[in-house]
């Protein structure tokens, strides 16, 4: 069976004994038709104010019991179950998109997305995004090639809330991340110790069907369990032919509470099998400066996924018969991980309290997607053209079969002659093999001095690594339309141009290994006096990395000359690199809030902050640490009829490193600089409610984000943000005796997902003077993508 199956059959079995725990105790402690009522309102009153300032948030907080947001003197969002479920996003990354200040560049599947903080500066994934599960970071680094830390989660009814912190006193504790720290905050049943669940199916076009069920409640005398899961399959925003979201998930956690609530012990068990293709850019054409579809092919429906191309074998090694690697793109830029956390929480007495958070990640984040290269599409009569005139240039092809004059193309599976007028496309099927491994371990200790002044000391320890095995290029010739075919040319003097739809080989080979570990401390203190509440910490933190590569050689694969399409191979040499980096850096905050009263309050907060380079950037030959200071001033207030969160930000980023390819004497020259960054903003969180069931919510920032001290280069907007972005969401409650029901909807601006400009001229039916331009599935263009 495989784990597919396996994973479908546990889940099935999980729901089915949630359902009948829930049912036992629907019967042992059933309760009379007021109190049901009764709990109907209170989840009203409940959904109403999870947003007020009296709620306590754990992200960014010494103490492990939280702050109320009254208090706590940095920008921090919060979203409950309920607003998860009313936010309806098609990935934990695009859950982000109701946070102001982050920019999410959707990628049409589950997983992919491009995630921007701030005005920070970065290239793509989620450099400055840690993603944390009860307060442990997902992975010890903040992101490697091919994998982000978003990636790394998937939503289902298990979490109670989100924390989203950005800036603030983040670069102090847990990992130091100064970006944006996301928390998923799971249910750990002690709420609710007469047990209570929930079973929810989603039904939807695209063939979509999903599961989800969760159960939490008292299993012992202070002891309590909560459970769920979740599976799904359909076949995503595009017709790909096959199911491209497919998998599940697993969790459990078991707490226990020790005597006279001093506090709870708790362990945690979580297993997600999810394949989720990844959708990328799609052709287009570009007129005059504006992006149109091509005839054949729309970019909002369409794609080049399919049956046709989801099997194939890629030729690695060298020998009469090259040696291949199987490829699945439904697996695209799935996960199979196993993620295990605990936490632990007490109080001893005079004033002490300790707790501890630890988790362990391990497991599969493999990547196998096409993705679109400068070449524009033509129609086959050209591309053979153009291959006749490449074999004729070349001796060893011409010594082999002669010169060639024409030449004939099939569709590779059933054999049929193409149009001479078919347009096709070469396409790079990219295979990244990625085993990661994480484990990190936080342990704060606080002791109130006096009254209204607590110390904290903490130490942070964190070690992680990661295996890759690279094949990028492996160009495969198809059709240009819904579902492409895969395409074998061959010409009269014997040359194959492309043989089971592949017209190139790998043309980067590349394996790595890396070990990582980070140490921390940090202490922290919090005084409050009378309506002020001052903080202060430092963070002295060191990074040590080691790994080795190993490097690749070009050859033709089969020594034939003939099979033009394995010619030019990259391969495994066997020869490796040593790397080896170690850096340490100190970071500190500190914070002021003042609350006017008790639903208003202002603060004021400045940091230092870094972060250490990645196993990429030290092998990129970029060691050096980034660091950033932030100075951040907001205003939150809130009454019956409005809530207001207000934050103005500045940053700037020095040490950061930046490559070009400018066009130079004897051909393109590799241009490294190291410059800086500034961004100023202002984020806002603001509700209206007119009337007692009637809302309206709207969150957004404005950024100026520049490029500095870069030469040429400098003055230039932080590429892939948007100066201003907002979104709007009037939400109506409806009361009833059995609970409520809403009725939401949501506008978001802009709507552009970022846009590579990537041009070649190329002649297409109906239009003589025009380029081509890849640009991100679903997308809808606006002037702010290109800035």
């Amino acid at each position: 069976m495989n784990s597919q199956g396996m994973t479908r059959q546990l889940l099935a079995a999980a729901i089915v004994a949630a359902l009948m725990v829930g049912t036992v105790h629907a019967q042992d402690q059933s309760a009379p038709a007021d109190s049901k009522a009764s709990d109907a309102k209170t989840s009203k009153g409940n959904k109403q104010d999870i947003k007020t300032l009296d709620q306590v948030v754990v992200t960014g907080a010494a103490s492990t019991g939280g702050i109320k947001k009254i208090d706590a003197s940095y920008a921090i969002s919060t979203l409950s179950a309920d607003d998860i479920k009313d936010i309806a996003p098609s990935s934990t990354a695009d859950l982000l998109k109701a946070v102001p200040s982050v920019w999410v560049e959707s990628s049409g599947g589950q997983t992919g997305a491009n995630v921007f903080v701030r005005g920070f500066p970065g290239a793509g994934d989620a450099r400055f995004v840690t993603a944390e599960l009860d307060g442990s970071p997902l992975y010890g680094s903040s992101g490697l090639s091919f994998m982000s830390t978003p990636d790394l989660f998937r939503l289902d009814d298990s979490i109670e809330r989100v924390e989203v912190l950005r800036g603030g006193p983040s670069p102090i504790f847990s990992s130091g991340q100064p970006g944006a720290t996301v928390n998923f905050i799971q249910k750990d049943g002690t709420s609710t110790p007469e047990g209570a669940g929930t079973v929810r199916a989603t039904v939807g076009t695209k063939n979509l069907y999903r599961l989800d069920a969760y159960w939490g409640g008292q299993i012992a005398k202070d002891w309590y369990f909560a459970g769920g899961g979740f599976a799904r399959k359909g076949d995503g925003v595009h017709d790909s032919q096959f199911p491209i979201n497919r998998g599940g998930q697993l969790e459990g956690i078991l707490t226990h509470k020790f005597d006279n609530d001093n506090g709870s012990f708790s362990f945690s068990a979580r297993h997600t099998n999810d394949d989720n293709a990844f959708l990328t850019s799609s052709p287009m054409v570009s007129i005059n400066g504006k992006l149109h579809r091509l005839d054949a092919f729309d970019p909002s429906s369409d794609t080049l996924l399919g049956n046709d191309l989801r099997h194939t074998n890629i030729q690695v090694t060298p020998g009469s018969t090259p040696g291949t690697l199987s490829t699945d793109l439904a697996k695209g830029r799935g996960m199979n991980l196993n993620t295990y956390g605990s936490k632990f929480d007490w109080k001893f007495g005079d004033g002490w309290s300790v707790s501890n958070r630890a988790n362990f990640v391990r497991g599969s984040v493999p990547t196998t997607a096409l993705f679109n290269g400068s070449a524009p599409p033509q129609t086959i009569s050209s591309f053979i053209n153009d291959s006749i005139a490449s074999a004729n240039a070349n001796p060893a092809i011409v010594a082999a079969g002669g010169m060639a004059s024409s030449g004939t193309a099939v569709y590779t599976h059933g054999g049929q002659a193409l149009d001479p007028n078919q347009l096709v496309l070469q396409t790079g099927l990219w295979s990244v093999k990625k085993q990661i491994r994480s484990f990190s371990d936080e342990l704060r200790v606080n002791k109130e001095l006096f009254e209204g002044n607590t110390l904290t000391a903490g130490a942070y320890f964190a070690s992680y690594g990661t295996r890759d095995q690279w094949y990028l290029g492996n160009n495969v010739l198809t059709t240009l339309q819904n579902n492409a075919r895969l395409v074998d040319v061959t010409l009269n003097n014997g040359a194959q141009i492309s043989h089971n739809g592949f017209s190139g080989p790998a043309t980067y080979a590349f394996a790595e290994a890396w070990s990582g570990r980070n140490v921390a401390g940090y202490l922290s203190d919090q005084w409050k006096v009378d309506r002020w509440l001052l903080d202060v910490g430092v963070r002295m933190e060191n990074q040590h990395a080691s790994g080795s590569s190993q490097g690749n050689r070009t050859v033709d694969l089969d020594g034939n000359p003939l099979t033009v399409y394995n010619n030019t191979a990259s391969v495994l040499n066997g020869q490796f690199t040593q790397f080896k980096q170690s850096s340490s850096h100190a970071s500190w905050t500190a914070g002021a809030n003042y609350s006017f009263t008790d639903h208003t309050s202002a603060f004021i907060r400045l940091n230092s902050g870094q972060l250490f380079p990645s196993f990429d950037d030290i092998q990129g030959g970029t060691p050096q640490v980034q660091k950033v200071k932030q100075y951040e001033l907001g205003l939150k207030s809130e009454n019956k009829f409005y809530s207001v969160y207000l934050t103005g930000f500045y940053n700037r980023f020095s040490n950061l490193p930046f490559q070009a390819f400018v066009q130079g004497p004897n051909g393109l020259v590799n241009v490294t600089l190291a410059g800086t960054t500034s961004a100023k903003g202002v984020e806002f969180e603001t509700s209206i409610r007119p009337t007692e069931n009637f809302q309206i919510s709207a969150t957004g920032d404005y950024t100026n984000a520049h490029y500095d001290n870069y030469g040429q280069y400098s003055n230039n907007q932080v590429q892939r943000q948007p100066k201003l972005q907002y979104r709007v969401m009037p939400s109506y409650f409806i009361p009833t005796d059995w609970g409520f029901m809403s009725a939401s909807a949501m506008a978001i601006w802009p709507i552009t997902r970022y846009c590579p400009r990537i041009t070649r001229w190329i002649s297409v039916p109906r239009q003589t003077s025009a380029s081509t331009s890849t640009c991100a599935s679903l997308a809808a263009i606006s002037p702010t993508s290109w800035d």
